[in-house]
């Protein structure tokens, strides 16, 4: 996909997003971004890209940065989108090397031209042990054979996209990167559907999908964390000894002695 045609998927996955099924996504993310966000420290959080959700809204960082490719019109401000504090390019991130505590990519990689590239800007920006949230959809689902479906005839269900990532190609991607995944989720059981009416005569198979069949839902969420190698966290030292001063002997006994024979 060249970046025109990225551009075009950009837009129609906004315009997705404001459908029954958009709603729906966002709903599920939502949730589950403010669940993991609320347990992770730091000082400098960033989302990057999707400002149709606010995937830092649970986080406690004292500095939070949306950031995206295009600065928002003031109409889709008014309309409810959350102002983008910055502008970039996702393969290159305008952020100094270990100096990001937290990243999260709500549906980047799937839409750009290069996601390695944006990965590995993501790694070198990272501090040691900072963490990578990453949001897509899951090929390996009933959205993913109706997204396939498309090329022999079908009717698209998801934006287009080149091709979708599924979970374990994202973590061996990460691996490289020498970054493990420490948690997975995956959610949006329904099938495709594109009406409300229908989406809630499904809205069953998120609780069954969740316990009989966990690794085939619309969406995944994974988290990571950046190791690096040869680094060890030292822990403050919580008993301290003192050194006992060795005991000197008088030497006049000794001379008293030997007089003394």
């Amino acid at each position: 996909m060249d970046k025109a045609g990225s551009e075009k998927s950009i837009i129609a996955l906004e315009g997705w997003l404001q459908t029954p099924a958009g709603v729906y996504l966002r709903e599920w993310e939502q949730t589950c971004l403010d669940n993991l966000t609320a347990d992770i420290f730091g000082y400098n959080a960033v989302q990057i890209g999707m400002p149709q959700i606010d995937a830092l809204a649970a986080s406690r960082m004292p500095y939070k940065l949306l950031a995206d490719r295009k600065v928002r019109p003031a109409s889709a401000v008014d309309a409810g989108l959350r102002p983008v504090s910055l502008t970039l390019d996702y393969t290159e991130l305008p952020f100094a090397s270990q100096s990001i505590d937290l990243v999260v990519l709500p549906h980047v990689l799937e839409f750009s031209t290069d996601p390695h590239q944006v990965l590995r800007e993501v790694e070198r920006v990272l501090i040691p042990e900072g963490q990578l949230i990453i949001c897509g959809f899951n090929p390996a689902s009933l959205w993913g054979a109706r997204h396939v479906l498309r090329r022999v005839g079908g009717t698209s269900f998801l934006p287009r996209t080149e091709e979708l990532i599924s979970m374990p190609r994202m973590k061996d991607w990460l691996k490289l990167l020498n970054m493990g995944a420490s948690q997975s989720h995956f959610g949006c059981y329904a099938p495709a559907c594109r009406t409300e009416k229908w989406l809630h005569r499904y809205a069953f198979m998120d609780n069954a999908g969740s316990r009989w069949w966990p690794y085939f839902g619309g969406v995944y969420i994974v988290q990571a964390i950046k190791r690096v190698k040869g680094m060890h966290l030292i822990g403050p030292a919580w008993t301290k000894k003192t050194a006992s001063a060795p005991a000197v002997v008088p030497a006049t006994n000794k001379r008293r002695e030997q007089q003394d024979g």
